[in-house]
C-alpha cells in the first residue's frame, strides 16, 4: 500500500495497540464502560475507522465527539453506538441536526434545556441527552443550582430524556486534592437529583487521568482518550510517522541551508531533503532541533523547517540513500522519536502533536 503513494509522507496506525490499549483500559475501568473519545479525528489517528472496530468487536459501549459535524461523520460512516457530543452547542440549528442524527446531546444551561425541548417538539423527535455540571473546570457546564433547574425543565418534556450526568477534571494528572473537591461537588449534585426523583442516570467524570489516578470516580462510564492511543504511561503508542529520502546533496564549509540561514555548515556535509513541513504538522518549532531516524540513526534536522520539507544531516549515515525510509515519530531499529519529545521541542504537549498532523499525511492501517 505504500509503494502507492504519489509523495511517500504517511503515518502509520497500529490497530493491533488501538486494540490492546482499549482491552487494557477496560480491563481497569471494570465495571465501568468505556465511552471512547474519538474527537479531533480520533486524535489524529482517523476516528471512523476505529471507531468501527470498536463497535465491530464490542470494544466499548460508546463513543464522545465535540461537534455535530463529527457525530454526523460518524453515522455517515455506519457507527450505531451511542454517540456522546460533548460540546455546548449552538445555534438553535445545530441542535436540529444533532437530533436527526440520533445524537446524544450535552446540555449545560437551562437555556440550551430549553432550546432543545423546542427542538424536539418542533421535529416531534425523541432525544437522548448528559446533562454537563461545572465542577472546577470554568469551560462549560451548569452549576449545582443550575443543574438542579435543568432536570426540572427536561423532566416535563415529551420527547427529551436526561440520560447522564458528567463532568471534567480540570487536573487529575497533578492535583489530586483539587480533583477530590471536584469530586465532592459531583457527588453532592447527584445526591440531590436522585432525591429530587431523578433514577437511572448514567454518571460520569474521568477522562485517562482520572481513570488512572482516581479509581474512585470511574462510575457508570470513563472516557478514554490519550491512553486509547497509547500516549500515557504503560499503553503502547498507536501512531508511527515516516516519509522516505527524496534527494542528497553535499555542501561545502561555510553553506547555508534553508530559509534565512539559520544553519551554516562548518564542515562538508551530506544532506538528505525528506518531503514533510509544517503544513503537514510538522513544526517550524524542530528547526535544527528535533530529530529523525535514518538507517536507525539519530539525524538532526538542519536549517528551517519549510512548508513542504525539511533537511536532515546524514554525514555520518553513509549507507543512506534516495529512498530511505525516515522515521519523524515512532521507533527505527533500537531507536525511538517519541511524541513526548516533540511535544518538549515545540514547549507543547502530546496531544497537539498528534492532532496538529494535517489531513494531507495519508493514514495508513496495520491490523
Amino acid at each position: 500500500m505504500i509503494e502507492l503513494l504519489y509523495r511517500p509522507t504517511w503515518a502509520e496506525i497500529s490497530l493491533d495497540a488501538v486494540r490492546k490499549n482499549l482491552k487494557k483500559l477496560s480491563d481497569m475501568a471494570n465495571p465501568a464502560k468505556l465511552l471512547f473519545i474519538v474527537k479531533a479525528n480520533s486524535y489524529g489517528h482517523g476516528a471512523s475507522v476505529l471507531a468501527r472496530m470498536a463497535e465491530r468487536e464490542k470494544l466499548v459501549s460508546c463513543f464522545g465527539v465535540s461537534s455535530v459535524e463529527e457525530g454526523a461523520a460518524l453515522r455517515k460512516s455506519g457507527i450505531r453506538l451511542p454517540v456522546l457530543v460533548l460540546g455546548s452547542l449552538y445555534p438553535f440549528k445545530t441542535v436540529v441536526a444533532a437530533i436527526r442524527h440520533k445524537l446524544i446531546i450535552t446540555v449545560a444551561s437551562p437555556d440550551a434545556a430549553r432550546q432543545l425541548i423546542q427542538a424536539s417538539d418542533k421535529l416531534q423527535k425523541e432525544v437522548v441527552c448528559h446533562l454537563k455540571l461545572e465542577t472546577g473546570m470554568c469551560r462549560i457546564g451548569a452549576r449545582r443550582p443550575g443543574a438542579v433547574k435543568i432536570w426540572k425543565i427536561l423532566s416535563r418534556s415529551k420527547f427529551v430524556t436526561l440520560a447522564g450526568m458528567y463532568t471534567h477534571f480540570s487536573s487529575a494528572d497533578c492535583d489530586p486534592e483539587f480533583t477530590r473537591q471536584q469530586l465532592s461537588i459531583f457527588r453532592e449534585t447527584r445526591k440531590e437529583l436522585e432525591a429530587l426523583g431523578a433514577k437511572n442516570l448514567l454518571y460520569h467524570a474521568s477522562a485517562t487521568a482520572g481513570l488512572l489516578n482516581c479509581p474512585e470516580a470511574r462510575f457508570d462510564l470513563v472516557r478514554p482518550g490519550i491512553a486509547s492511543y497509547g500516549l500515557a504511561e504503560g499503553f503502547t503508542p498507536a501512531l508511527s510517522w515516516k516519509s522516505r529520502i527524496v534527494f542528497i546533496k553535499n555542501v561545502r564549509a561555510g553553506a547555508s541551508i534553508s530559509y534565512n540561514r539559520t544553519f551554516i555548515a562548518q564542515k562538508e556535509m551530506r544532506i538528505a531533503t525528506i518531503p514533510v513541513g509544517y503544513a503537514d504538522g510538522y513544526r517550524r518549532a524542530f528547526s535544527n532541533s528535533a530529530d529523525v531516524l535514518i538507517c536507525g540513526k539519530r539525524c538532526r534536522v538542519t536549517g528551517r523547517v519549510t512548508m513542504d520539507m525539511i533537511m536532515a544531516d546524514i554525514t555520518d549515515v553513509p549507507e543512506a540513500r534516495i529512498g530511505s525510509p525516515v522515521v519523524l515519530l515512532g521507533r527505527q531499529g533500537e531507536e525511538e522519536i517519541s511524541a513526548e519529545e516533540l511535544a518538549e521541542k515545540a514547549g507543547t504537549i502530546t496531544y497537539e502533536i498528534l492532532t496538529g498532523i494535517s489531513e494531507r499525511v495519508p493514514r495508513i492501517y496495520r491490523k
